[in-house]
């Protein structure tokens, strides 16, 4: 069986171990990120933008969209229960957001391989693209979860 099947089925037999650990990031759980999907390779996270969550100009901080685009590549990249990093990511905002509005962030994979994972990530509110980022995974060759 190839590696990448190989995956697929440690992502389906270990799913519950793996959300949990990956559930437990301290600071998208401080900041009220949910997680709304979450299979093979892909996400879907939302949050809703609080007061405190502005910049200057009354619009949403790019540090918290950056933010909820990260976790949403985190759970992409590490759904296979691999330890996975961020390598590189490249952010373009599009258009602001307000106060009240609810924010999602989709991650879909482009292509893995042993040691690396391409991501792109759609950041979007009322039906509208926001940002977009592409990140670059770095995968270990260790699991966080056992997978005997």
């Amino acid at each position: 069986m190839k590696e990448k099947d190989e995956e697929i089925l440690i992502h389906h037999d270990h799913y519950d171990k793996i959300l949990e650990k990956l559930k437990m990031d301290r600071f998208a759980s401080f900041l009220g990120i949910e997680i709304t999907e979450f299979s093979a390779g892909s996400s879907t996270v939302q949050l809703k933008l609080e007061e405190h969550m502005l910049n200057a100009h009354s619009t949403a901080h790019g540090g918290i969209l950056y933010t909820l685009a990260d976790y949403a590549f985190a759970l992409a990249c590490n759904s296979y229960g691999k330890t996975s990093v961020g390598l590189s990511t490249t952010v373009h905002f599009m258009k602001s957001a307000q106060a009240g509005d609810m924010v999602t962030a989709t991650a879909r994979e482009i292509r893995r391989n042993y040691r690396t994972g391409f991501y792109r990530i759609g950041i979007e509110t009322r039906n509208e693209v926001i940002a977009s980022i592409e990140a670059i995974a770095y995968r270990k060759s260790e699991y966080f979860v056992s997978i005997d």
